[in-house]
């Protein structure tokens, strides 16, 4: 007996194969598209009203500032605020095109701070760093929004946010991100990893707390702590 096949087989063979690839390149589409709009999504409080009273309980407004380093510089201010980082920026959430959400907190017509958030990856995935600042860009208060990590609970220990409480961007100059030292020995050098064995998101939240008060000091402050920077002359 001969295998024939029936009529019209092969072209249904074919169509079938054609609208697969199809399929294949429309949810390849969708996904590059996710991927771009996740990359592009910033760091915002995730309830406002609530958030800014907790950090600011003296406040009674406050407004939304949409800011980015493509927007305000470009390439070259990416280079400048990696430079004042002292690390390169990497991966999705630090692009020059990623919208930074900073909040002005008001009393009355008062401006009385800021706070700002910023994504930073750690070990088993990502943080979001919020600092609340006041108007010469001092911590007064801590806190992780997110925060993936095997000691989480240590570290989202009130005891632990407590001790970035009245740092600036001019101590954590003296911190290098990239070999975790404080040179010469200062307030940043004392603050205590809860948690010796995960050193690796310690260091994270500790790059993530420079970030975040770099990028305040660009946006908001006019610089007012770039005079601290020694590695950069406008």
């Amino acid at each position: 007996m001969t295998n024939a096949r029936r009529p019209g087989f092969d072209g249904v063979r074919a169509r079938r194969r054609r609208a697969a690839l199809v399929l294949w390149a429309v949810g390849l589409a969708f996904s590059a598209a996710a991927v771009t709009l996740w990359a592009a999504v910033g760091c915002d409080l995730n309830d406002p009203d609530r958030d800014v009273k907790r950090l600011f309980p003296e406040s009674t407004s406050y407004k939304t500032l949409y800011v980015s380093i493509a927007k305000k510089g470009g390439a070259g201010l990416l280079r400048e605020i990696e430079a004042r980082l002292g690390d390169p920026f990497t991966g999705l959430f630090e692009t020059a095109d990623v919208p930074y959400t900073m909040y002005e907190i008001y009393k009355g017509a008062d401006l009385i701070g800021y706070i700002h958030g910023v994504n930073q990856k750690g070990r088993y995935g990502g943080l979001q760093v919020f600092l609340a600042l006041d108007t010469r860009g001092v911590i007064r208060g801590f806190y992780y929004q997110k925060l993936t990590s095997r000691a989480a609970k240590a570290f989202r220990d009130p005891a632990f946010g407590a001790q970035f409480v009245g740092l600036s961007l001019e101590d954590f100059y003296r911190y290098d991100v990239a070999s975790g030292k404080d040179e010469p020995s200062g307030p940043v050098s004392r603050i205590v990893n809860p948690d010796p064995a995960s050193e690796d998101d310690f260091r994270a939240t500790l790059r993530a707390a420079k970030k975040n008060l770099i990028l305040v000091d660009e946006f908001l402050l006019g610089n007012r702590h770039l005079k601290f920077f020694k590695g950069w002359a406008r």
